[in-house]
């Protein structure tokens, strides 16, 4: 069964990207389709059978590596932490292939998208079920080269491809945070085995390496590298500039990148790594630090943002900072129920999206949409169930995963549990403000398109309609039905060996003021967005206005992407140059290929002016040639 999971995906990225004029377009989407659902169905049984056995499964596939004291095998290790990424990914994935058929209908590369989309589903099957550092990072790496490939898929589109080399360059600075940190754990654990790094954890925890004459200690440094590794692929502020650009590849792209795929690795890496990290206290204020600090920077941005997608786009880097800060104090397992409803949740609000482009004939501006609630009324309740659990409306999923992380932080020990608890309420209603605020810019309010009339809207065909239904329920009731298990009273037998605790977390619940002061926060940001963008956009607009330099400041990202250009782009462009035109050209190239041709060719030219065809001319030239060689012989 666990073979079938993790090769399927591969199968079918070999027959849709190789076999497709043989089998068609449309047999290789329906196989590739076919196989995912078929991986979706096996790993809720996977899940259900390690939770009621309460036990793992590691299948050593082959001996991959040996060398010297390096000894990796290619396997399958499958815990409850793995077994629920499975289902995340597969069961997202599934639905993004069933909804591309009707939304690349008109593409005509589909074989090519499907074989991309399954090949991404394979290399993150392949990251989760690693038993060790080094096939994370193949399962790492292929990730980020299927996202190069989907984000760039539109490749005629020259801001397709500068947004896939972007989201390549900057996901390798954090990789090569994540080879350090694999370096430290081989040269000073002696394997690159979790199980066994992980049960050598306690007895380095105290262990220092002296690096430039400073001590620094093992575990911190391991952490903190790690971390960068996961900064990047989660795209954590910092390293967050790839994210929002990525929105140049097909929507179900950035359904998949942002919901079950790409983004969730560095999350399930922090929670995979917290036998590690619960020994280094530096890392998990750091991780606490940075998680808090993203949630508000991006949440702040995607209230400035027009374009549908770069909204939620905004929205996932700002979950994610939620998770992390989760993980930062020790709630690893409220971390990745986050990460579980997210997922269910932001796939329905990307997809959905995705089918209000569609009715737009491919407008993304809400500016230049609204009023379309009754064309297109299923798009429109599925948006609203989405955003509402995005948003944390009692009772749907978002509710009961973010509630946690807020109960977590409230009652936490952490040195940061202040910043991150007041850090993700604000974020919270920032978040509802800006959700709202998409919602009736789209749908109500006057119709604002300039290039379709508003009879040409339309709904979206059941090929798309109905993976949104099936991601309206996991938004509904995904919280619900998995909170005992996921971070009830008995979360650690649930858990088992998969997440270590440190310190155990007992979740208690919020005074009863406080709970009504969050509830009513988000209720509250309804009628607020109404008002704001609705009834009283004079109002806000003059305060835009009053208020420029503020709002340019977040319509711009924090000017992250100038202050880049600026401090690395024309730098390292400007040195480039010398080393091209200076070095490469004026010194490699002149005295080395370039030199020695022209060094050949005037001596073949001169050559050749000794080939003049007459014999007296060769006669001459023998003679001297001996005259030569008898001088030499007798000398």
């Amino acid at each position: 069964m666990l073979y079938l999971i993790l090769f399927l995906p591969l199968l079918g990225t070999v027959l849709a990207g190789f076999f497709s004029k043989i089998i068609g377009d449309k047999l290789s989407q329906i196989i590739t389709s076919v196989l995912i659902v078929l991986c979706a169905f096996l790993s809720f049984k996977i899940l259900y059978d390690v939770y009621v056995t309460n036990s793992t499964y590691q299948i050593n596939i082959f001996s991959w590596i040996r060398s010297g004291n390096l000894n990796v095998s290619w396997g399958i290790y499958v815990d409850t932490l793995t077994a629920v990424m499975l289902v995340v990914v597969n069961s997202v994935s599934a639905l993004v292939h069933i909804y591309s058929i009707g939304y690349m209908k008109h593409d005509p590369h589909k074989p090519r998208f499907f074989s991309y989309l399954s090949f991404f589903t394979f290399a993150m099957l392949i990251l989760v079920t690693s038993d060790n550092f080094l096939q994370l990072f193949f399962g790492w790496e292929g990730v980020g080269l299927a996202s190069y490939l989907l984000i760039g898929f539109w490749f005629h589109k020259e801001s397709a491809n500068n947004a896939a080399i972007k989201a390549f360059i900057v996901n390798r600075v954090g990789d090569l945070g994540l080879i350090i940190a694999i370096f430290f754990i081989f040269a000073n654990f002696g394997s690159l085995n979790f199980l066994e790094v992980f049960s050598k954890s306690k007895d380095l925890s105290s262990n220092v390496i002296k690096i430039f004459g400073s001590d620094f200690k093992l575990l911190d440094l391991v952490c903190i590298f790690l971390f960068i590794g996961a900064m990047g692929k989660s795209a954590q502020i910092v390293l967050h500039t790839w994210l929002p650009d990525a929105m140049e590849g097909p929507t179900p792209v950035s359904a998949l990148i942002h919901a079950a795929t790409m983004v969730t690795a560095g999350v399930f890496l922090v929670a995979r790594c917290s036998p590690l990290f619960e020994y280094s206290s530096l890392a998990l204020n750091i991780v606490a630090f940075i998680g808090a600090t993203t949630a508000i920077f991006a949440a702040s941005i995607a209230i400035t943002q027009t374009d549908i997608k770069r909204i939620i786009a905004y929205s996932t880097c700002s979950q994610l900072g939620y998770m992390f800060f989760a993980a930062g104090i020790g709630a690893y397992h409220i971390a990745i129920f986050h990460l579980f409803t997210h997922a269910f949740f932001k796939a329905l609000l990307f997809l959905g999206s995705g089918s209000v482009i569609h009715a737009f004939h491919n407008e993304q501006n809400i500016e230049k949409m609204g009023g379309v609630w009754k064309k297109i009324p299923l798009t429109y309740i599925f948006m609203i169930i989405g955003t509402l659990a995005l948003t944390g409306f009692p009772f749907l999923a978002g509710f009961y995963s973010k509630d946690a992380i807020l109960e977590a932080s409230y009652f936490s020990k952490s040195l940061l549990s202040d910043y991150t608890f007041t850090i993700g309420l604000l974020t919270a209603f920032i978040t509802a403000i800006y959700s709202w605020r998409l919602i009736f810019k789209t749908f109500h309010g006057r119709f604002n398109n300039e290039n379709i009339t508003y009879e040409k809207v339309h709904e979206s065909g059941a090929a798309m309609i109905v993976p949104l239904f099936f991601l309206s329920f996991g938004a509904i009731f995904s919280g619900y039905l998995f909170k005992d298990l996921f971070i009830g009273e008995n979360h650690q037998v649930f858990w088992g060996k998969s997440i270590f605790f440190g310190s155990p977390i007992v979740l208690q619940k919020f005074p009863t003021w406080l709970f009504f002061f969050i509830i009513s926060l988000i209720i509250s940001s309804i009628p607020i967005s109404y008002f704001l963008f609705l009834k009283k956009k004079k109002n806000v607009e003059a305060l835009i206005e009053n208020q420029k330099p503020l709002y340019n400041f977040l319509k711009n990202k924090w000017y992250f992407d100038e202050l880049y250009e600026n401090i690395f782009v024309k730098p390292l462009k400007k040195i480039g140059n010398v080393f091209w035109k200076k070095i490469d050209v004026g010194i490699i190239d002149n005295f080395g290929p370039d030199g020695i041709s022209k060094v050949v060719k005037n001596f073949s030219i001169i050559s050749s002016k000794l080939q003049s065809g007459f014999l007296y001319h060769y006669a001459l030239t023998t003679l001297i040639g001996l005259i030569i060689l008898m001088t030499i012989l007798i000398i």
